[in-house]
């Protein structure tokens, strides 16, 4: 393997200004950070005066930050039957990549959303036609946004490479559109990760649907939940059900050293730190 440092990090807090974000990142040594660029449980969007934005930039120019994510707000459903909810996921949705754009950040994550009432394909359709909208709304070349892989919890699509395949091709623009895999989601919507042969399989399964190159991030979670339990239920590395040779899969997967990686574990165990715990063993399973 390389001798390069591996492209990893955390999402961390904005509380008290963005640049905390990249001011904590920096503190474990991260190269890699995801952070909110809003309250991301109310529909308030935030007005980001110049002097943030700049103040946001130069902290990111003096880090050793190689890669900014964003995670859209866990209100917008793109692909809502609700017109009124989806019109209001759409404008929020075009304010995310307007802000990420300005702010410099490169990949903004979002969830594909659920069709609630009406079925898959009407849903898949839907969540289409919202991005279709809320890139035109946006008129942004940058960020790429990337459609994450979900648990399956309910009528939530994304659950399956099919459907995110299917919603990318009908939005176009490959040029600004990608994937990120999260490990708890697709563990527990039946994607065996924890073995090497059925690790293989997975990744073989997610090239030819929709491209290794279409993937530009991962989120390293454990899964409290079992295999194909539909629960979405972060666990710290190594102590859920995908265990820790899963996660030495992916460290040492040469396929994706250039793919930035993201913890979202809980941060806290007992009243300690967890995010230098999981960071470390991330690092320790890297074969040197």
């Amino acid at each position: 393997m390389s001798t390069d440092p591996p492209l990893l990090g955390a999402h961390f807090s904005i509380a008290g200004g963005l640049e905390n974000a990249v001011l904590s990142a920096e503190h474990l040594k991260c190269n890699v950070v995801q952070m909110f660029t809003k309250n991301a449980r109310t529909w308030k969007e935030p007005v980001l005066d110049e002097s943030k934005v700049r103040t946001f930039i130069r902290q990111r120019k003096h880090s050793r930050i190689r890669y900014l994510l964003s995670h859209a707000s866990y209100l917008i459903n793109i692909a809502s039957d609700d017109p009124g909810k989806r019109e209001q996921s759409v404008r929020s949705l075009a304010s995310e990549l307007c802000r990420s754009s300005r702010l410099g950040i490169e990949y903004l994550v979002l969830h594909p959303g659920a069709f609630l009432s009406s079925d898959a394909a009407s849903g898949m359709e839907r969540a289409a036609r919202s991005l279709k909208q809320a890139f035109e709304e946006a008129n942004v070349t940058s960020p790429r946004l990337l459609i994450e892989t979900t648990a399956g919890q309910g009528t939530c699509l994304g659950h399956t490479f099919e459907q995110i395949a299917t919603i990318l091709e009908k939005t176009g623009n490959p040029g600004q559109t990608g994937v990120c895999m999260d490990t708890c989601h697709m563990y527990a919507a039946g994607l065996d990760i924890s073995r090497p042969a059925t690790y293989q399989a997975v990744m073989d399964e997610f090239d030819t649907l929709i491209g290794l190159d279409r993937l530009f991030a991962v989120h390293l979670n454990d899964s409290k939940a079992s295999l194909g339990s539909k629960k979405d239920r972060h666990e710290h590395i190594g102590e859920g059900r995908i265990g820790i040779t899963g996660f030495k899969l992916i460290m040492n997967d040469r396929r994706l050293k250039s793919v930035p990686k993201v913890l979202e574990t809980p941060k806290e165990k007992n009243g300690k730190p967890m995010d230098p715990v999981n960071i470390k063993r991330l690092l320790d399973v890297i074969s040197r």
